[in-house]
């Protein structure tokens, strides 16, 4: 294309180039996952909101036992129960799981993602597509 940098390739072996494809299928995969828990972060947020404005009304049509519920069973509870204790107001909220998930699983995932394209790809992106790519464009009539 033009205007656009070519990369280099780097000459790798064929299991070099597959290895380096498998990490960067991977970290898109957690992209994927991570774009996943957002969603579920605010959809259950979404959800608890419709259940704290379903507290008020059952309090003003008179189910006050189960207004109660809510407010004291349901809507402190996290999304995850805790393993050590039967407070249910102790388990972990939706944020909680994002924000664990971005700050350590991902990030650390994503570096070991970056150290193998540095290491094996010398920086280059989509190896195995810019390999595909030259070998169909020689090909072509």
């Amino acid at each position: 294309m033009a205007g656009k940098e070519q990369h280099q390739i780097k000459e790798m072996s064929e299991t070099e180039r597959e290895a380096l494809h498998e990490v960067e299928l991977g970290i898109e995969r957690l992209h994927r996952a991570h774009g996943h828990l957002v969603a579920f972060h605010h959809n259950t947020g979404r959800a608890m909101n419709h259940l704290a404005a379903a507290e008020d009304l059952l309090h003003e049509c008179d189910h006050h036992n189960l207004a109660d519920a809510l407010r004291d069973e349901y809507l402190p509870r996290g999304v995850v129960a805790p393993n050590d204790s039967d407070d249910v107001t102790a388990g972990r909220w939706s944020y909680e799981i994002l924000e664990n998930f971005q700050e350590t699983f991902m990030t650390d995932l994503v570096a070991f993602g970056e150290t193998v394209q540095a290491t094996v790809g010398e920086n280059c992106r989509h190896a195995f597509e810019r390999h595909q790519e030259r070998e169909w464009k020689q090909r072509a009539r």
